[in-house]
Parts: structure tokens; C-alpha cells; sequence
């Protein structure tokens, strides 16, 4: 199974309620081939403080299976720096048994979110799969291209650079 970049996101919004918006713009972006959903986990809190959790994921439980593996698999490597194949399978096959419920986030895990979180809010972490993404990743590698470094830039990036630039211009 390949796998295409992956991004983590945790994200919070005011309210307990649905978004709908939000929800479309997602669904329209995975009905489009554009991202799947490896993992997602909503919470709510109330006002009262209940919280509802809600768990989604594109992946069968096969695929969540194999990606856990994959991750373990690379994480082993990285963590004995290639040298040590035993230790990197049992990463593989811990990673393995982490996915075989259909989710690689652990639902039990949640209530450190939830404690976290202020009443009357939603959080949300995704692990989303950039498919967009996998043709460009294959050619650049077909290339011989290799990768440097590379961000996400956001638009509080932007405004930061603006402000330096100003502050350098006012010293000069």
C-alpha cells in the first residue's frame, strides 16, 4: 500500500453544535480524490461539560492495519537509525496491532483532549492523506529529485515577515 503525505491536524471552533461547512468542504475534498481521512476524531463539550466523540476514517480496517504498520515500520528505523531490523518489526507489528481496530488515533486516549478543552467548544484531530499529493511526490522521485526541506506556510507566517521586514527597514 502506498501512502501519500500525511498531515496532522488539531483544530478547535466555538460551539458544540455540527458544522456543516466545514463537514461539506471535507466530504467535497474526499468525494474528489483530493485527501482521504486516515483518522479523525471530533469532540464536543456542552456547555454542561458532556462530551461527545465522534471517530471517523476512510481506511478499512486491512488498510489502518497495513498504514500502522507502515508508520511502526518507519519509526523502527528511525529509532535504531537502520541498524537494528528486530527491533524495527516489532515497531512494524506494534504499529500493526495499533491500526487493526480501524483507527491509529486511540479513542481512549481522548479524554486528555477532553480535559483540555474549554465547555461550549469542538476539537478535532485528523490525520488526513494528501492523494493530491502522490503523483507529484512519484515524479519528483522518478526525477532523482531529492527534498530539502519543506512548511506549510500560513498567512500569521506572512504578517510575521511583514513585521520583520518593517522592523529591519526602520533600523536601516
Amino acid at each position: 500500500m502506498s501512502v501519500g503525505p500525511v498531515q496532522l491536524l488539531l483544530l478547535s471552533v466555538d460551539g458544540s453544535e455540527p458544522h456543516p461547512k466545514i463537514r461539506a468542504e471535507v466530504d467535497r475534498l474526499r468525494e474528489n480524490d483530493a485527501v482521504r481521512l486516515i483518522d479523525l476524531i471530533v469532540l464536543r463539550k456542552d456547555a454542561n461539560g458532556t462530551i461527545e466523540v465522534e471517530q471517523r476514517s476512510d481506511l478499512t480496517t486491512e488498510e489502518s492495519t497495513e498504514v500502522g504498520a507502515l508508520v511502526g515500520a518507519l519509526v523502527g528505523i528511525g529509532a535504531t537509525q537502520g541498524q537494528d531490523d528486530d527491533t524495527a518489526l516489532a515497531f512494524a507489528e506494534a504499529g500493526a496491532e495499533a491500526g487493526a481496530d480501524g483507527h491509529l488515533l486511540d479513542a481512549d486516549d481522548v479524554w486528555y483532549i477532553a480535559d483540555a478543552i474549554p465547555t461550549d467548544t469542538t476539537v478535532a484531530v485528523a490525520l488526513i492523506e494528501h492523494l493530491w499529493a502522490i503523483p507529484l511526490r512519484d515524479a519528483l522521485r522518478d526525477e532523482g529529485a531529492q527534498l530539502l526541506t519543506d512548511a506549510w506556510i500560513h498567512a500569521a507566517d506572512l504578517v510575521g515577515i511583514g513585521y520583520l521586514a518593517a522592523e529591519h527597514a526602520a533600523a536601516h
